[in-house]
């Protein structure tokens, strides 16, 4: 049976420092990086979503970075294409595919061959489902649930009246349950022979000191300068998905005079906080992502360690199959 293909990817919370330890291990393996952040893919959004600099690729190809305008469409299914044709490239050529970001969606769906982890959802499904919650009561659909989906309803609490709404949907849109799918999509058949690292702290607060200095330095860099000109441009009104992003939202407040610089700061660094603290959650769920600590009870780690651990995890992760 012919030795399935090596892949890496590097993920984890914003600001903890990806890309450095993503371009040292292509410049020792081999390797050529994948963009796995769903804004680093926007042309012109490059200081708020922390693109690397060619500086800080060191001459190491960089594949899927700036290939759509904020407006255009993109789904986490077309990022799974298009990083099906950069890893068959990458891989022509011998070298080492090597994802780099925190959108775990985008991973997911590549590991899944493009196959929606479920499918997709019908807002005005949703909708009805939600007022029949806010009528009929939480506990009302959790029983719902559990004569079309039993085991989904076991594992989810009638007071989490997303969840059981999601499920409900699931099975009225397809005629199947979402433990169904959620068997299914385990049940895919591996591609890859795939080390996922997922950078962790066990301080949380030292990431969280991170995130404010790399916000001090976006704004050093020319952040709100970046975010104007996208705002002049009418980027924000043509694209919901750039209006919404970390990194743009919180200083459009003070663009158009609503606070002041030192506000709209605070609040994106709240929000970083925030983000990194979902992306960590996601992470940490996931059984396929390895943690790779880059700090301990003396503080942050060296650089050479972490590359080091990282080489060592994903050599053991790779002999496994």
């Amino acid at each position: 049976m012919p030795q399935m293909p090596k892949i890496l990817a590097i993920v984890g919370p914003t600001a903890s420092g990806k890309t450095s330890l993503s371009v040292e291990l292509a410049l020792r393996l081999g390797g050529e990086v994948i963009c796995c952040d769903s804004m680093q893919i926007y042309r012109d959004m490059n200081i708020g979503t922390a693109k690397p600099t060619k500086e800080e690729q060191r001459g190491v190809p960089h594949h899927l970075f700036d290939i759509k305008d904020p407006d255009e469409p993109f789904s986490a299914m077309d990022y799974a294409t298009l990083a099906e044709a950069a890893v068959t490239d990458i891989l022509s050529r011998g070298k080492l595919p090597i994802f780099c970001g925190g959108t775990g969606l985008y991973l997911d769906a590549f590991l899944r061959g493009g196959m929606p982890e479920t499918p997709g959802a019908d807002p005005a499904l949703r909708a009805e489902l939600a007022e029949i919650a806010a009528i009929r009561g939480a506990e009302f659909l959790h029983e719902e649930l559990k004569k079309v989906d039993p085991v989904s309803a076991e594992a989810t609490h009638a007071n989490n009246v997303r969840r059981v709404i999601r499920a409900l949907e699931i099975y009225r849109l397809t005629g199947t349950p979402k433990s169904e799918w959620d068997r299914r999509s385990r049940e895919l058949p591996a591609r890859y022979n795939a080390a996922v690292l997922g950078l962790t702290f066990t301080d949380r607060a030292r990431l969280y000191d991170r995130i404010d200095r790399r916000v001090d330095l976006m704004l050093a860099d020319g952040l709100l300068e970046e975010t104007r000109a996208l705002l002049e441009a009418g980027v924000f009104e043509r694209s919901p998905t750039a209006a919404a992003a970390i990194g743009y939202k919180e200083l459009l407040p003070y663009l158009r005079g609503e606070c002041d610089l030192a506000a709209a700061t605070e609040e994106l660094k709240t929000a970083t906080r925030r983000y990194a603290k979902r992306q960590q959650t996601w992470f940490g769920a996931k059984d396929y992502v390895m943690p790779l600590a880059v700090d301990d009870g003396n503080g942050m780690l060296n650089s050479e360690q972490i590359v080091n651990n990282a080489i060592g995890l994903a050599e053991a992760a790779w002999s496994m199959l």
